[in-house]
């Protein structure tokens, strides 16, 4: 008697993520139900959580400018350089996020329709990247497109040249390393820059064939847009970091006014090489995603922001305070308009709803990242990649 055969009919599979078994409606509702609960529970605690950390910034500027006179120093440079990557990371990333619009008693020049507008931009956040261009390029554009091609800081996409390059592996890692203490000026502000005023084109229903993207177009002064960058970004800032603050130490004496201008270009420095090793790793890496299409609903949306960023270290002010509250990637990409405490209490419970529906949630040391990152823009690595149905 021949032996009857069971086949098993596979189901199709639920992810739209291959490898991946992910029922992403259910985790999208549990993320739901955690933001309800999270805005729900808004109250003076985020305030009183917001004006610490701006005063621990402060603090850091005040310091550093209080002996940066005395002679060219590394402690002073450093506690600069702090005071600028919290003013960036910590409040102007958060705030024009709207992260803080519905906290209650929050003033008005704190929420995302005021910070930094108008001759409030050299107060709230004074930086060679224009506030209305980060908003364009940073909440609208890398938030709803991460990963895609579209995301205008897709590292992977954007060292092309580099991970192509034949040059010595050395030469790649020095490339690496001029980009890592000069980027907010050779790469963010005209970066920003050029992605809001290709906006600004679009709107005003003039052709963009997108050549004008060329980053070295924002330094031609012989072009409107290079008029524009040094007029609106460059200038003003030079003027304000390396002129005016300096020349206020003048009464102290020609060396006070030579101490403070070479303390502020080594923060400078700094502050580019400190909110690089923050920033750049968030999204790079070859563990986590990127993909060739758009999101086909809100729910694989939120999967996408989770595998295509990474965390760092978290759990407390002076550890997060330190990585410029940029170790939240996470959860700041699931909700980039929540306020930074939140974040706090929402880590453990997002990374236990990853586990509870099988997606993948990275967390791993910064330097460990910044490791992964430099293999990801010399070519040493590739990022995984999601591709269309049906597509290669």
């Amino acid at each position: 008697m021949t032996a009857a055969v069971a086949i098993r009919v596979e189901d199709p599979p639920r992810s739209a993520f291959p490898g991946l078994d992910i029922d992403e409606e259910a985790f999208a509702r549990d993320l739901q139900a955690l933001r309800t609960e999270m805005e729900s529970s808004l109250g003076p605690e985020d305030l009183a959580h917001f004006r610490k950390i701006e005063r621990w910034g402060r603090v850091c500027s005040v310091l550093g400018y209080a002996t940066a006179w005395l002679a060219p120093n590394p402690v002073s440079a450093l506690l600069i350089a702090q005071g600028n990557t919290a003013r960036w990371t910590m409040m102007a990333h958060h705030v024009t996020h709207r992260g803080y619009d519905r906290v209650p008693g929050m003033p008005e020049h704190r929420t995302g329709r005021a910070f930094a507008s108008g001759w409030r931009r050299f107060l709230d956040w004074p930086d060679w990247i224009h506030p209305e261009a980060w908003k364009h390029e940073h909440n609208a554009l890398h938030h709803g497109r991460t990963g895609e091609m579209a995301d205008p800081d897709l590292v992977e996409e954007n060292t092309g040249f580099l991970r192509s390059s034949r040059m010595p592996m050395l030469a790649k890692y020095a490339v690496v390393a001029f980009f890592a203490c000069t980027w907010k000026l050779t790469y963010y502000a005209p970066n920003t820059f050029l992605e809001w005023r290709r906006a600004e084109r679009r709107r005003a229903g003039e052709k963009d064939d997108g050549s004008n993207l060329r980053l070295v177009t924002a330094f031609n002064p012989l072009t409107a847009d290079g008029r524009a960058f040094w007029w609106t970004c460059i200038l003003p800032y030079v003027g304000l970091r390396f002129v005016l603050l300096p020349a206020l130490f003048a009464p102290l004496g020609a060396w006070a006014v030579l101490s403070v201008f070479a303390n502020s270009v080594l923060a400078e420095l700094l502050t580019n090489l400190q909110s690089f090793v923050l920033i750049a790793p968030n999204h790079a890496g070859d563990d986590l995603y990127r993909f060739h299409d758009r999101a086909k609903n809100n729910a694989e949306f939120c999967v996408r922001q989770v595998i295509g960023s990474v965390n760092y270290a978290t759990g407390n002010d002076g550890v997060d305070f330190l990585h410029g509250w940029l170790n939240y990637q996470i959860e700041h990409h699931i909700w980039p308009s929540l306020p930074m405490s939140k974040y706090q209490q929402v880590q453990p419970r997002v990374k236990a709803l990853c586990e509870k529906h099988g997606v993948p949630y990275v967390q791993e040391g910064v330097f460990r990242r910044v490791k992964k990152l430099v293999d990801i823009m010399v070519g040493r690595g590739s990022m995984r990649t999601v591709s269309p149905p049906g597509g290669a």
